[in-house]
């Protein structure tokens, strides 16, 4: 399928490959008069190796943007590829293959197993597929977030910090094609999240990862290479380089009703 020249495609980066794209992607719920659209008419390009933040107010449609394009909601019309795989055409057992083999997953909670320890929460996905763990890499993944010290403690006996790690490592440790991170920093504190924040900065510049963060955070978003800003289920705008200030500002101006991107706000990387 392809997309009209008139037509920008949010998030793409000239000569960059993609992890992921989603082309007209429409995620409706209800039907008649009833129907509310999530998403509508979505075009996006996830740029590989880079660090993507997801941003707009409470109904803006993220959330639901990062579940189409992880695999985890059905689309009510459009097309997703993660790669070169069109993961709209798969059925749910070839879906759960795909996201466990390929997408690393963040959420706001932790979702850590209290009885094991944080080794062991590390690698239990590839346990749980009876797949064997790139050792060499798990270590080096462990190294990055400064774990080392903390794999034989459990969930209770870690800090919210360092418990987000060992989510932050558990999603890294299959070497995924793409992260995707949903409030990661919501259930911290200002200096936890800054550290986890930094840590899938550093697994983008220095592990060759590719995160995707839904956030409502300035700050957040700062730690970002590109913010997209969602708005009644569309792209309205979008921010390279972001800062937290910058990022702050582009919010209030879309909490005060406006919905189109201000003029200085047009992003290079989106124009074909």
């Amino acid at each position: 399928m392809s997309t009209p020249a008139t037509a920008p495609t949010h998030g793409r980066a000239a000569g960059v490959p993609l992890a992921a794209r989603a082309r007209a992607l429409t995620k409706a719920y209800g039907s008649g008069e009833t129907s509310v659209r999530a998403l509508d008419a979505v075009d996006v390009d996830i740029a590989r190796g880079r660090f993507t933040a997801v941003m707009g107010p409470s109904g803006s449609g993220k959330s639901t943007l990062m579940h189409c394009l992880a695999g985890l909601d059905t689309v009510s019309a459009g097309q997703v590829w993660l790669g070169d795989t069109e993961i709209t055409g798969l059925n749910d057992r070839e879906l759960t293959r795909l996201r466990r083999d390929r997408i690393g997953f963040m959420f706001q909670a932790f979702n850590l197993l209290p009885t094991l320890t944080a080794a062991e929460n590390i690698t239990l996905p590839m346990d749980i597929a009876g797949r064997k763990p790139d050792q060499e890499w798990v270590e080096r993944v462990i190294d990055t977030l400064g774990l080392r010290d903390r794999l034989r403690h459990r969930p209770a006996q870690l800090s919210g910090g360092q418990q987000q790690r060992v989510a932050c490592a558990r999603a890294l440790a299959s070497r995924p094609e793409l992260i995707f991170a949903d409030e990661p920093t919501g259930n911290l504190d200002s200096r936890a999240g800054a550290e986890v924040l930094g840590f899938l900065r550093e697994a983008v510049d220095h592990l060759d990862q590719t995160v995707v963060m839904v956030t409502h955070d300035p700050g957040a978003a700062g730690h970002s290479d590109l913010v997209l800003y969602l708005a009644d289920g569309q792209i309205v705008d979008t921010m390279p380089e972001p800062t937290a200030e910058a990022v702050l500002e582009r919010m209030r101006l879309f909490s005060g009703g406006r919905t189109q991107p201000p003029a200085t706000g047009a992003d290079p990387l989106t124009k074909d």
